[in-house]
């Protein structure tokens, strides 16, 4: 996963005087104006957090080529101000794109983006563009993040139209629902503009720069939720008018008359839908303002996303079809009236038609050769009826038995059917004492396939060393008859050694092992999704899945490069 190829965040500022259209052909991906050197996006209002300016700072004379830490090669300069430079670069390690910001270490934003940058990257939510390093080094504080060549920003989605109803719902559905989560986690945006949305190749919306982008620029805010609700809600109403729902040009977009303050999206344009024009009003600065005014304002995000939640539900427009060709008769099906005559008039077509078959005396032969091979063929059928008639008749005791046998088969019982089976509860089984990641244990079973429980980061693999394996052990609420069991793996590879065990109780003792005896079924997989079958079905109603080897894998959010695994999505049948 990785930004567009210009795609790396959006930090310029501007002043948002650029004409709409031409501000929109001329910005690059990143949102940086090609012409004039600066940033495409225009500001955001007042109310989205209050600016620390600083002294100018000179930023890092780097060139392309430059690494950074022996890995990371910087490729394109895409953003150069405030004393920062953003690059395209290249992670020659892992062979993939990546995002840098760059910036002294003296300047006086480089400890609050390196603080938030850090924060972002725990986070790990996959809505979000993800952090991956956060660096201070030879004078220098770097932040390294995804790039998504993939990806499409707001902005340049925009610029050919306003969305249709169940794009524009998805759009404030998904991002309320990830700002909801990051504000769980204490982490604020604050500039939620549509050049910080990118939507990629599958439909899924994701967010960029959470935190970073307000460290770089010196944006704080006293009311951070009521600043990102605002923002999403200035989302939704570019995405159902083509406006900006400011008097300021911004984004490409053309802001609202000046002097009328602000009004109802279906007042702006005709065919908007009512209930995402009402969310909109609800989560801008309007004291709640709504077309009926019977519902109050959204402040938070988890309040936005409860209301896109009780709203009804809206359908993805019908997929267009092409009319089918009209349908062409054959010659055949036209009759006579149909066929092209042949060039040469009426003459040349009675000699084209052909004379009647089998009117020669070779044709009369073959006529009665045909009928002597029929009555023949009939002889033959008949006399073979006649001889199985005769054995029926000669063997009534034995097809006796014969039916007996088929009714005791017939009263065989039918094989079941697999039944899901529920899990009451689940616990980290760790015998050496040291957890893994037990507050994650939910996230196997709770039915969403984006979370996961993680495993730490392990120097020496694929087999674990240190310790004599990592597991989890499920509650099935009851004694079970236990089948298969089906998991989903984060990292794909050769060495992902994966067993089920009967286990005693939900808690067993951490100072014992693993018992061979009660092995259910083992597997070593490489794909993503694994599946255990249980040779002969055991019943019991702790399950313990337990791993003993990992795959090696790239650096994440959680932890560094080396041999680690995620499990999600665990199910059992019996």
């Amino acid at each position: 996963m990785a930004e567009r190829s210009t795609a790396a965040v959006d930090v310029a500022d501007n002043s948002g005087d650029e004409p709409l259209v031409a501000g929109a052909a001329k910005a690059t991906a990143d949102g940086v104006d090609t012409q004039n050197g600066r940033a495409a996006d225009g500001p955001m209002p007042d109310k989205d957090g209050e600016r620390t300016h600083a002294a100018p700072v000179a930023a890092p004379e780097l060139h392309s080529g430059h690494k950074l830490a022996r890995r990371y090669r910087l490729e394109e300069c895409v953003t150069r101000l405030d004393g920062f430079s953003s690059w395209r670069a290249m992670d020659e390690k892992l062979r993939r794109a990546v995002g840098v910001h760059l910036l002294p270490a003296d300047h006086p934003r480089a400890r609050p983006v390196l603080a938030a940058a850090r924060s972002s990257a725990l986070l790990g939510d996959p809505r979000f563009v993800q952090v991956l390093d956060a660096v201070e080094e030879n004078d220098l504080v770097y932040v390294v993040h995804e790039w998504l060549p993939d990806a499409t920003e707001l902005t340049a989605i925009l610029a050919a139209g306003p969305l249709e109803p169940h794009e524009a719902y998805q759009l404030v559905s998904q991002v309320s629902q990830a700002m909801t989560a990051a504000h769980r986690e204490g982490l604020a945006h604050l500039r939620l503009t549509p050049s910080a949305i990118l939507r990629t190749s599958t439909g899924q919306y994701r967010i960029r720069g959470l935190a970073v982008n307000a460290a770089l620029r010196g944006i704080t805010s006293d009311t951070p939720q009521r600043a990102d609700t605002e923002a999403i809600g200035a989302l939704l109403y570019a995405a159902l008018t083509q406006r900006w729902p400011y008097e300021t040009d911004a984004y490409g977009l053309a802001g609202l008359p000046k002097g009328v303050g602000l009004i109802a999206p279906d007042q702006v344009r005709a065919g908007v839908h009512r209930g995402l024009g009402e969310l909109a009003m609800r989560a801008l600065a309007n004291d709640g303002a709504t077309a009926s005014r019977q519902e109050p304002a959204c402040t938070t995000p988890e309040e936005l996303s409860k209301a896109v939640t009780a709203m009804p539900r809206i359908r993805p427009p019908e997929p267009a079809f092409t009319a089918p060709p009209e349908y062409q008769h054959t010659t055949y099906q036209q009759g006579s009236y149909g066929r092209p005559l042949p060039p040469g008039g009426p003459a040349a077509q009675a000699a084209a038609i052909p004379p009647p078959p089998l009117q020669s005396r070779t044709g009369r032969a073959l006529k009665w050769g045909v009928a002597a091979l029929l009555i023949a063929a009939l002889g033959l059928g008949s006399w073979q009826l006649a001889d199985s008639l005769l054995e029926h008749r000669n063997q009534g005791n034995g097809n006796n038995g014969n039916q007996q046998q088929q009714q005791s088969n017939d009263d065989a019982p039918v094989k079941k059917a697999p039944v899901p089976l529920s899990i009451k509860d689940a616990a980290e089984y760790y015998p050496d004492g040291n957890p893994q990641n037990s507050d994650g244990v939910a996230k196997t079973y709770d039915g969403d396939a984006s979370s996961y429980w993680r495993t730490k980061s392990f120097f020496e693999g694929p087999k674990l060393t240190i310790k004599s394996g990592v597991g989890i052990v499920y509650d099935l609420g009851a004694e079970r008859e236990v089948n298969e069991a089906s998991i989903g793996l984060r990292f794909t590879g050769e060495h992902t050694t994966l067993a089920l065990y009967a286990a005693d109780s939900l808690d067993p003792d951490l100072k014992t092992t693993v018992a061979p005896a009660k092995k259910m079924a083992g597997t070593t997989a490489k794909e993503r999704n694994v599946r255990l079958t249980v040779e002969k079905p055991v019943k019991s109603r702790y399950v313990l899945l337990w791993i003993t080897a990992m795959p090696e894998a790239p650096v994440d959010a959680f932890s560094s490069a080396g041999y680690k695994q995620g499990i999600t999505d665990v199910k059992f049948t019996g």
